[in-house]
């Protein structure tokens, strides 16, 4: 903990020997996080909903269990936020969305927010998401456009992106994402924070998401440490997920701090990616480094072709799904980009769906296969750096939809594996890049590993403030 004296700088783990130590107090932390939140939130709108009087009773409840020395759970009094996607007990739940309503009442948690509560982290806000959380940036008609904190003109990414900027200016220490096609990983990237998209069903998800197989809920945070401590909390089963998967075995880490042993392919772009040449050789560096800790890399690509049709079927089925529910009078309020793709998807035969089911279920097969040979599969995370924020796509480019320019992210919520994003570099405008880290489906330890041993060796740099241009 040497060299930092706000408590702005502390991470999650850092926080908690403090409290232990008594030379900080949950009272003081969430006091100092909402400060920061009224500063910094205008520039960024990370949080779209504030609870301050809720999270200052929270707070004096943990300082009293810190002065007994009987925390409650393992994230007693650390500051964390929960997407606008997912209910939370005594905060809306708006999704972004014109079409929900704003009055309550607000008396369910999800999984997610119930095991954060019963772990004792106290709950700020609500993060701001796209509409539904339907695109890879982050910018509704409710609450309007989520900005980068590297450069307040740029997109944080999405569908997370609100809990992504959270995450860069520590307005909070653990924030909630999800990922049904990106969503945790694009932001990451996009704002040099920790992210990953755990093993389909390892967090229960309730209620079901409309992209059902696709959608994966997870940490993001400054550190891989945080996003362990936070996993551990909330990776464990709930009776109301029918979709849910074994429950994990803690601990997560082991104490290694080298990678001898693993076998790691690395593929620059899948065979049929374009990516920027700045973010190609930051990742590369970063392999490079990876080998030097004893991992042994073998350059290859994954071996299957571009699974956006696939991808797409189901995602527009997903949106359409969505759109049934609403009244023509409510269609009328969505985002168009959003009603444009359920419209599509509307038109999508039970033929088109089950193939591509049948295209999931092959390229599953594949990537099993092909994580018999490689522990792990690094990549890129995206294949460019932040663009202007409140487009859908980079201005300028030929593309129509927002999955053309995150190639490297949906095959992985097709095939349910673990997915992360890890900063590695910036650009020389500042600009910061992930490195893409997949495990075989259940090997969660072998990617959060990597990441760790990365972290440790090459720490990124953080933000205090945002930048403003």
């Amino acid at each position: 903990m040497t060299g930092k004296t706000a408590i702005g700088e502390f991470s999650a783990t850092e926080l908690l020997e403090l409290y232990r130590r008594r030379q900080l107090s949950p009272l003081e932390v969430i006091d100092d996080v909402l400060a920061r939140i009224d500063l910094h939130n205008p520039a960024v709108n990370a949080y779209c909903h504030v609870d301050g009087e809720g999270a200052r009773a929270a707070a004096r409840a943990s300082e009293r269990r810190w002065q007994r020395g009987e925390p409650c759970g393992r994230l007693d009094g650390l500051p964390a936020s929960i997407k606008d996607l997912t209910l939370t007990r005594g905060m809306p739940t708006r999704k972004g969305s014109r079409t929900s309503s704003g009055v309550g009442p607000w008396e369910v948690d999800a999984p997610f927010s119930a095991f954060m509560r019963e772990a004792g982290a106290v709950l700020v806000g609500k993060t701001t998401t796209p509409e539904f959380g339907w695109k890879g940036v982050t910018d509704n008609p409710l609450y309007g456009i989520t900005r980068n904190p590297w450069d307040t003109r740029l997109t944080a990414g999405g569908s997370s992106g609100g809990a992504a900027a959270a995450a860069a200016l520590n307005l909070g220490v653990l924030h909630q994402g999800s990922d049904a096609g990106g969503s945790i990983r694009i932001p990451c990237a996009f704002t040099g924070t920790f992210g990953i998209k755990p093993t389909f069903g390892y967090v229960p998800q309730w209620p079901a998401s409309a992209m059902t197989v696709l959608s994966h809920l997870g940490p993001m945070t400054r550190t891989v440490h945080d996003a362990v401590l936070m996993l551990d909390c909330v990776a464990r089963p709930d009776p109301r997920d029918g979709l849910a998967g074994a429950p994990r075995q803690s601990p997560w880490l082991d104490d290694s701090t080298d990678l001898r042993g693993l076998r790691i392919a690395y593929s620059a772009d899948f065979g049929y990616i374009q990516v920027d040449p700045q973010i190609q050789a930051l990742v590369a560096q970063a392999v490079q480094r990876l080998a030097r800790l004893g991992a042994t890399v073998e350059e290859v690509d994954p071996g299957f072709s571009d699974p956006l049709q696939t991808f797409n079927t189901l995602w527009f089925a997903g949106a359409a799904r969505l759109a049934s529910g609403l009244s023509e009078a409510q269609r009328d309020l969505l985002d168009p980009g959003l009603r444009g793709i359920a419209e599509q998807g509307a038109g999508i035969s039970l033929a088109d769906y089950t193939q591509a089911l049948e295209a999931r279920a092959e390229l599953i097969a594949q990537m099993n296969a092909f994580h018999q040979r490689h522990d792990v599969l690094l990549s890129p995370m995206l294949p460019l750096v932040a663009f202007e924020a409140g487009h859908n796509v980079p201005p300028g480019s030929s593309m129509a939809q927002w999955m053309e320019w995150t190639p490297f992210s949906y095959p992985f919520n097709l095939t349910q594996q673990p997915a992360a994003s890890v900063p590695c570099g910036f650009t020389r405008e500042g600009l910061p890049v992930g490195l893409q880290v997949v495990g075989a489906r259940f090997a969660d330890e072998q990617v959060l590993r990597v990441c760790k041993v990365y972290e440790q060796h090459y720490p990124s740099r953080h933000l205090q403030a945002p930048h403003r241009h």
